[in-house]
């Protein structure tokens, strides 16, 4: 069985924010292969579901994003998972173009507070990531109104497709793994940015 993580922060006002990423991306999955909700428990929104012949758990963390690696460790200890090879997480980059996205085996939190948190909960930081670009923050903004900000409508649009990439890519990691993934969508033709 797969954990299938999406952060982001629940509540009205944080809906369609540039640190949603994650739950949209969640919401995707959950459309494209009718994985029913389950409701609330471990501090996390879930379903139980299918994709690619895999079970997966997709999960939405409700405890705002700098606590989510409470709701996560709550369940890869429930469901007796391995964090390194049966947990994919989503979430937004600034390091990266709204549009882009990247995959990677593991890393450091690169100044994401919801990974931060995920690492010290797990005691890891080799777990599987799908990062979507959201773009950096202009000049002189702070940081918090720049992530908990929407997009233009151009970046919008750009960004539903990144979106559904990086359900595509979720697909991708379940159906063929994770080195498959990371060659398809990190390749040669995409601009790069090392963040490892």
């Amino acid at each position: 069985m797969f954990l299938i993580a999406g952060l982001g922060n629940p509540g009205r006002q944080y809906e369609k924010t540039r640190h949603n990423m994650g739950f949209d991306t969640i919401d995707e999955l959950v459309e494209r292969h009718n994985i029913p909700e389950s409701g609330i428990a471990h501090k996390g929104m879930y379903g139980k579901g299918r994709i690619a012949g895999e079970k997966v758990l997709a999960v939405k963390p409700l405890t705002y994003m700098n606590l989510s690696g409470d709701s996560i460790a709550e369940f890869v200890n429930y469901y007796k998972l391995d964090p390194e090879t049966e947990l994919i997480v989503i979430y937004d980059d600034i390091d990266l173009e709204p549009g882009q996205i990247r995959i990677r085996k593991k890393g450091s939190a690169g100044g994401h507070n919801g990974i931060k948190s995920m690492i010290a909960r797990l005691g890891t930081q080799n777990f599987y990531r799908v990062k979507v670009g959201v773009g950096a923050k202009p000049k002189g903004w702070d940081l918090a109104d720049h992530v908990l900000g929407r997009f233009s409508e151009k970046d919008r649009e750009v960004v539903d497709a990144a979106i559904k990439e990086a359900a595509d890519a979720v697909e991708m990691i379940l159906e063929q793994g994770i080195e498959a993934a990371m060659n398809h969508y990190n390749g040669a033709g995409k601009k790069k940015k090392t963040q490892e």
